[in-house]
């Protein structure tokens, strides 16, 4: 029975409390270790997602290729600003035409032709033929 008596006391003095937060700071922390090991494994998964992407042929005004027609223009809607303040930040805003002139992003590849590379040449027998005597 004298075991039940340092149960008590242990509880009297405060024990249970200190066991009691001791356990919820262990269980934060590993709960924090769980959230940030899972959004580095997002962010891991999203990287190698986006390796495998081809590059996008974007324009320097940050457009789609399919926005510019065959001479460069920009077919894209943007907002001009119309309004500035005295630090010369803009206030008020229009839709306008993107002014971009030219794409200058990367080239897609139409179509590549390479001849093949040989180090033979043609072995076989020559032919000297005579031309026809009259």
């Amino acid at each position: 029975m004298s075991w039940f008596w340092w149960i008590l006391i242990f509880f009297w003095v405060g024990g249970f409390a200190w066991t009691q937060d001791t356990v919820r700071k262990a269980l934060r922390k590993r709960h924090k270790r769980k959230l940030a090991l899972l959004k580095a494994t997002t962010q891991r998964q999203l990287a190698i997602e986006a390796a495998h992407k081809p590059p996008e042929p974007v324009c320097g005004c940050t457009h789609h290729l399919a926005k510019h027609d065959k001479r460069g223009r920009c077919h894209e809607r943007v907002e001009v600003p119309t309004a500035w303040d005295e630090k010369k930040k803009p206030l008020h805003y229009e839709a306008g035409q993107c002014n971009c002139q030219q794409y200058v992003g990367p080239q897609p590849l139409s179509q590549v032709y390479a001849e093949e590379l040989t180090d033979r040449w043609p072995t076989g027998p020559t032919t000297t033929e005579e031309p026809p005597t009259r």
